[in-house]
């Protein structure tokens, strides 16, 4: 055995629940229209923000409310284009923007609002950027409502960091928080590898998670992000 511990990968499990969803300003317009539901102007709600943003934690806490199925974006086109290939009455699809939708967007929303139903779709850009080249479907995104994810703030960051570190429960005190939110990038993807780094590290040397080791920790993730 090497003086540092052997770091094993166990996987995390993030809390989901709508309990544990921190509202705040950046995302307060995201979740009122998750709350609005089903009073929607239409079968169609589009959530757009930045990668790790907390749009997972969003339509995660939709699918619980609603029973949602849900579909990824990659296996839409596979969908037979019938009425009768499914009865499900609300349906998730996340990073719809990963590739151009097609069809099998298209026969899913059509299958849905005929049905009654509703959609919620996620994705790092607005519909206007998908690159969607079917003029029915296209039209019907862009006229579809879009809420967005903001930037972090303050508030939002020090409780995302205190999320992040409970969900792999590490116990940390206020002064690193403290030291982190002034000097870390203002995104949720810098939170999101801080703290797997800082737990990492934490693991791997035995050690907890102090102001010493954010500075360390801070240092190599920034210039992994530069890089």
């Amino acid at each position: 055995m090497t003086q540092a511990q052997l770091a094993f990968g166990f996987d995390h499990r993030p809390a989901m629940g709508r309990e544990d969803l921190l509202v705040t300003p950046a995302n307060a317009d995201a979740v009122a229209w998750l709350d609005r539901w089903p009073d929607w102007p239409g079968p169609l709600l589009v959530i757009v923000g930045p990668a790790a943003c907390g749009k997972s934690h969003l339509a995660s806490v939709w699918r619980e409310r609603t029973q949602a199925t849900p579909f990824a974006a990659a296996d839409l086109d596979a969908l037979p284009s019938g009425s009768g290939w499914a009865s499900e009455a609300a349906v998730v699809v996340e990073d719809v923007d990963r590739a151009p939708p097609g069809l099998g967007l298209f026969h899913l929303f059509r299958r849905l609002a005929e049905a009654g139903g509703w959609l919620l779709l996620t994705a790092r850009t607005g519909p206007a950027d998908w690159g969607v080249t079917l003029p029915d479907l296209r039209s019907r995104l862009l006229a579809a409502t879009s809420v967005a994810v903001r930037a972090p703030d303050d508030r939002l960051l020090h409780a995302l960091l205190g999320k992040l570190f409970h969900d792999r429960q590490l116990v940390v005190g206020d002064e690193v928080l403290s030291y982190l939110l002034p000097r870390m990038e203002r995104s949720f993807g810098a939170a999101a590898a801080i703290v797997a780094r800082l737990d990492a590290a934490a693991l791997g040397e035995g050690r907890a998670v102090t102001v010493g080791l954010a500075r360390r920790v801070l240092a190599e993730v920034q210039a992994a992000l530069g890089a």
